[in-house]
């Protein structure tokens, strides 16, 4: 897990006003599987009643949040559970069995149990799924990863998401999908399509408008990410890092597909 703290902030050109959207590339960055991986959304949430000019439906702030937010969905089925070994060890468990979509040795390489000594909380586990999902841009811009919070769906959960802020034009690393488990009695289930999580944008205009679109793994980016590869396992401030990745970025990280 990288759950560090930062207190500097990388260096960006200054601010120009644009009505311009900025664009965002997002790139499945699976070596196998990559066709079951869901293009991001933009939040919508469901509507019954818009027809009055005073629908919340209508209400230009929610219309604004929502637009900043794209969903992912859940690449497959997950039903899965955490159990005590005879060692008293925590374990997962698949509880779909010989039903399950997912072939079981598949599915114990996607889900990671996090080392209990780097819980954030001693009675709640954590797991880790990968997310291949790499976002991608050429001006100062920050993905925060979060929760589907506008999904009911998620409400079910025996836990929550936990989520990141990265500044995803100069540390475009692909995700994790990590889950901190609270409820340990009750099961986590997700079906393939469901709501999986976030990914919100923020500009440093605050009024600017974001669009993503599919990008091209070019292979300046593929020798930028391989540089970031692995870096939690040398170093505790990798935030301390983005600087020295700002240097080094060579060209243009977004390529339209």
């Amino acid at each position: 897990m990288n759950n560090c703290p930062y207190t500097g902030k990388p260096t960006s050109p200054k601010t120009i006003k644009t009505n311009k959207p900025l664009k965002i590339g997002w790139i499945v960055d699976a070596p196998k599987a990559g066709f079951i991986y869901f293009e991001p959304e933009r939040v919508k949430t469901d509507i019954a009643l818009q027809q009055h000019v005073k629908s919340a439906a209508r209400c230009p702030a929610v219309l604004d949040m929502e637009s900043r937010h794209f969903l992912i969905r859940c690449p497959f089925d997950l039903h899965i559970a955490l159990i005590k070994d005879d060692k008293g060890r925590t374990q997962i468990r698949n509880l779909a069995g010989d039903d399950s979509a997912i072939r079981q040795n598949y599915l114990a390489k996607e889900i990671h149990l996090v080392s209990e000594k780097e819980w954030r909380h001693p009675s709640r586990p954590m797991i880790q799924i990968n997310a291949p999902y790499l976002f991608v841009a050429d001006e100062p811009v920050y993905l925060t990863q979060a929760e589907p919070f506008m999904h009911f769906n998620a409400k079910s959960w025996p836990g929550l998401v936990f989520g990141g802020r990265l500044p995803t034009h100069i540390w475009p690393r692909t995700l994790m999908w990590a889950f901190e488990w609270f409820d340990i009695s009750k099961p986590l289930k997700i079906k393939r399509g469901d709501p999986w999580f976030y990914a919100y944008f923020e500009t440093d205009d605050l009024n600017r408008r974001v669009k993503l679109v599919e990008a091209t793994m070019t292979s300046e980016l593929r020798q930028h990410t391989q540089k970031m590869a692995s870096v939690t396992n040398y170093v505790n401030q990798t935030f301390s890092l983005f600087k020295e990745a700002e240097k080094q970025k060579n060209g243009n990280f977004l390529v339209e597909k």
